[in-house]
């Protein structure tokens, strides 16, 4: 073979056959590269690549994610790559959930200046279970310092009202008189801005429970898939939900900052 040529590959059939085709529709090529001579297109197949496993989409991201220079590595797990093990996506709503009940019981119960609405959620104890406070009465503003709850329609029940709205934190003093609860509004004093705000702090503890539920039953489901998944994958997926949840505590941390603030003036 005189030298700076380039070998030509050996084919079953004619070699004018794929010559003869589109470029279209030619197959894909391979470039053979010599030492003393330039590249050329040969006309063998490019060999196929199987695609990456679930684990190498995961720890590359990771490794990624550690190269750019954190202080601690972030893993973001494409749900769909592990769907199979762990509906993630389910688990990033519910401790969303945490977070917005947490919103909704500062805004219906820690106010400086107590109003009716604050009163609807309060769970009271009946024979049929715990029913909110609105269930079963007519709440009123009867004036700016008094609030009225009418126990008309369910005068057994108004006894456990009673316990229930001396019971809810918000330093109510309620009176009866037959079937109707008047609740005097207490004023807003340096002292019962205090109350409040350490309501609150017991309230972002209970969300933290209530997480921390979420996490644990997260990670039983994950421990399920052990015997069937790669440890680099359980170890990626463990992360991802400690990483959720370690953010979910940092936005419930900076509700109740918010919360505090108003709440202290």
């Amino acid at each position: 073979m005189p030298r700076n040529q380039v070998p030509t590959p050996r084919s079953h059939g004619p070699l004018d056959a794929s010559a003869s085709m589109p470029p279209a529709a030619r197959p894909p090529v391979t470039l053979y590269v010599c030492a003393t001579a330039s590249p050329r297109d040969v006309t063998t197949p490019a060999p196929l690549r199987s695609p990456p496993s679930h684990e190498s989409f995961l720890v590359t991201w990771a490794i990624a994610a550690k190269g750019k220079g954190q202080s601690q590595t972030r893993v973001n797990i494409n749900t769909a790559l592990v769907e199979d093990i762990i509906n993630l996506e389910e688990v990033n709503e519910d401790m969303k959930s945490v977070i917005e009940a947490l919103k909704d019981n500062f805004n219906k119960t820690l106010n400086i200046r107590t109003s009716p609405g604050s009163l609807d959620q309060i769970a009271v104890v009946t024979a049929d279970g715990k029913l909110a406070l609105n269930q079963i009465s007519q709440i009123s503003m009867k004036s700016p310092q008094l609030i009225l709850v009418n126990m008309a329609s369910f005068p057994e029940c108004t006894a456990a009202a009673i316990k229930a709205i001396r019971e809810s934190g918000m330093n109510l003093n309620p009176e009866v008189e037959g079937t109707l609860i008047r609740v005097p509004i207490p004023q807003v004093t340096r002292e019962h801005r205090e109350m409040l705000v350490k309501l609150a702090k017991q309230n972002t503890n209970k969300a933290k429970d209530s997480l921390r539920k979420v996490r644990t039953n997260a990670m039983n489901k994950l421990k399920k898939s052990k015997d069937t998944v790669s440890e680099d994958t359980i170890r990626l997926i463990e992360k991802q939900i400690s990483q959720m949840a370690d953010d979910t505590v940092a936005e419930l941390e900076r509700h109740l900052a918010v919360k505090t603030k108003e709440l202290l003036g």
